[in-house]
């Protein structure tokens, strides 16, 4: 297995494409590694900040008509998107979502999805065979049961895959606060999806505004 290091091994936005899987309420309905909040939270973060960072999105979901549709918290940043709709269990079976992907130019495969077991290893695994450079967004996936989760990870960085929460990645996508036309836009989706980072920063805002009153008043 290659060794993951340097600084050219860290995710750039130029050279990143992102496929979001099967986050349809059927999924969701047997999620139990994660809160399933937690993961609509997360995946929505995720998708803003590909969004802000100008990295291709693919949308695929897997029999829709009885599955469910993509939840709206991830449509909604991609209006009038198409959604790829699937019959394989993996989607890098798939021509059309790999036609999409290939199509991008990009390198660096990033991949979220329900379930991790099956449809995040699956293509993942396969991509990884055929040389992709894979990362895995372990919080914008989840399993049916936190040990179903964790061994799908543990298969996934036996074949060679990078693992990392949305945040982080957000984080390396940035990699420098001075890069302004991008960190004003990550700030935004870091107050609406980054928990207590995001009250954190709206709270030093409020202090910051707030005038400083004289020993005497």
């Amino acid at each position: 297995m290659t060794i993951r290091n340097g600084l050219t091994s860290l995710l750039r936005p130029e050279d990143s494409v992102l496929v979001l899987i099967d986050h349809q309420p059927y999924q969701l309905a047997n999620l139990h590694s994660h809160e399933p909040q937690m993961v609509i939270n997360n995946t929505a973060g995720l998708a803003k900040a590909a969004k802000a960072f100008g990295v291709p999105t693919i949308l695929t979901t897997v029999v829709a008509e009885r599955g469910g549709y993509l939840f709206s918290q991830i449509t909604d940043v991609f209006p009038g998107q198409e959604v790829i709709d699937r019959t394989f269990i993996n989607t890098w079976e798939d021509r059309k979502v790999v036609d999409a992907v290939k199509a991008t130019g990009r390198k660096q495969l990033i991949i979220a999805g329900l379930w991790t077991e099956v449809c995040v290893a699956m293509p993942a695994i396969q991509a990884l065979g055929e040389g992709w450079d894979v990362t895995v967004v372990t919080d914008a996936s989840g399993g049916v049961s936190a040990e179903a989760h964790q061994v799908a990870i543990q298969r996934m960085v036996a074949a060679g895959a990078n693992v990392m929460t949305w945040m982080a990645l957000a984080a390396e996508w940035q990699r420098d606060w001075a890069r302004m036309e991008t960190a004003v836009k990550l700030t935004e989706v870091l107050t609406q999806h980054g928990g207590g980072s995001g009250i954190a920063y709206l709270w030093e805002r409020q202090l910051l505004n707030t005038p400083l009153r004289s020993a005497a008043e």
